[in-house]
Formats: C-alpha cells, sequence, structure tokens
C-alpha cells in the first residue's frame, strides 16, 4: 500500500479496500531476470497493493505506476509479507531499494521524485544482485500510457 506526498513532509493516509481486485500482468526485467508483475495503475488497485496476501511466487512482485514523479511513500498496514520495495525514476533507474517489515505503518520513501514503485519478497533484489543505478526493463508501455 502506498502514501501519496502533497507537500514535502506531509503525507496523507490512504485506506485500502478490502476486497483484492485482478490486476493485470507486465513482464518487465532486472539485468537477466525476469520479473512478473501485477499492474497497480489505478487509485484502487494502489490502495489495495498486496495487502491479506500470504504468499508471492518468487519471481512475481506489483508495480505501483503513479500518475506524476513525485516523492511517494509506501507502508505495511494489513500487508503480512515481508517486502522490498523499489523507486524507480521515468526510464526505470532505481533510485532507492528499501525493506518493509509487515504490517507495520513505518513509511518507506523514495529518495528522488519517482513514477514507479517495484515491490518484490524482501531481499529479492540483494540476491539478485540489483540496486540503485540500475535499470529496471519493460516499462516503455506503461510509461508511454
Amino acid at each position: 500500500m502506498f502514501r501519496s506526498t502533497v507537500m514535502p513532509g506531509i503525507v496523507l493516509s490512504i485506506l485500502a479496500a478490502p476486497a483484492q481486485a485482478q490486476t493485470p500482468l507486465i513482464e518487465l526485467s532486472a539485468n537477466l531476470h525476469r520479473i512478473e508483475a501485477e499492474v497497480a495503475a489505478d487509485n484502487a488497485s494502489r490502495m489495495q497493493g498486496l495487502m491479506h496476501r500470504k504468499s508471492l511466487p518468487p519471481n512475481r512482485g506489483m508495480l505501483f505506476v503513479f500518475p506524476r514523479a513525485e516523492r511517494y511513500c509506501m507502508w505495511m498496514r494489513n500487508t503480512f509479507l515481508p517486502l522490498s520495495v523499489a523507486f524507480l525514476d521515468e526510464q526505470g533507474k532505481i533510485l532507492n531499494i528499501e525493506d518493509m517489515e509487515p504490517q507495520t505503518e513505518d513509511n518507506h520513501c523514495a529518495g528522488a521524485p519517482a513514477r514507479f514503485a517495484l515491490e518484490m519478497n524482501r531481499g529479492w533484489f540483494a540476491a539478485k544482485g540489483i540496486g540503485p543505478g540500475q535499470r529496471i526493463g519493460g516499462l516503455r508501455e506503461i510509461s508511454a500510457r
């Protein structure tokens, strides 16, 4: 689930709907690794995020698509899975990666204006040797929307 920042230092909480909607899938890549990402491109799916999930396949994640590049923050209310989130700029370059603890409301924020956030099982990026400055491929189609 994400929190949208309106002004620097001010964060608005967004409550999520209880039902999990079916989200479309997109294939992304990081180095030689394939990612199957659910796409959360509207308010309802971004608010729901990965809440209430009990598991996530190893190369599956959720791509949050934001309407414009801003310093977005994520949190883990009602999210049972430990996750890592990579904040990405317009070109898919990783700005920063944050590890998140389940069922917490700690803010995990983009280090610079981000257009996307990619959540994966916690430790996925580190285990694959993927870090800030590297690019996530496959975002061109989404960026054109």
